[in-house]
């Protein structure tokens, strides 16, 4: 895998990913930027929120689990200090669907916890992380 990441105005940069994909990043004003993009660290919590999604959905579809949406609300705090890491996330899952059990949704989430999902375990070496579900049942 790999990612080139080029300055190219005030504090914006413009990442081109391995796969040949655009991502702009900006920072906020009173840092130099102009707030025209995400700023990194919203980036790193939006691509863990985006892994676990794709574990979840990907485990309960293999489990012919009749699900219809997912969703994930993360909320994450700093530290005050440089380097200002994630101390804490919770992940807030909420998943569509019909006849959908929460012990198979939860067993889903668990799995991309501890598992699967790359980019929370890795946030996990500095974060305390806490996953909470709600289930929609859909007619």
């Amino acid at each position: 895998m790999e990612c080139t990441v080029k300055w190219f105005d005030g504090m914006s940069f413009v990442a081109e990913t391995g796969s040949g994909h655009l991502l702009a990043m900006d920072g906020a004003p009173e840092a130099g930027g102009r707030n025209l993009a995400p700023r990194p660290m919203e980036l790193l919590l939006a691509g863990a929120g985006g892994c676990t999604a794709f574990d979840v959905v990907m485990i309960l579809k293999r489990g012919r689990h009749d699900i219809r949406g997912c969703s994930v609300r993360l909320e994450a705090e700093r530290a005050d200090a440089d380097p200002k890491v994630f101390t804490r996330i919770r992940f807030i899952y909420t998943v569509s669907g019909r006849h959908l059990k929460r012990e198979s949704v939860e067993r889903a989430v668990h799995l991309s916890a501890d598992k699967y999902c790359s980019a929370s375990i890795m946030l996990a070496k500095t974060a305390e992380i806490t996953h909470e579900v709600e289930l929609v049942e859909l007619d």
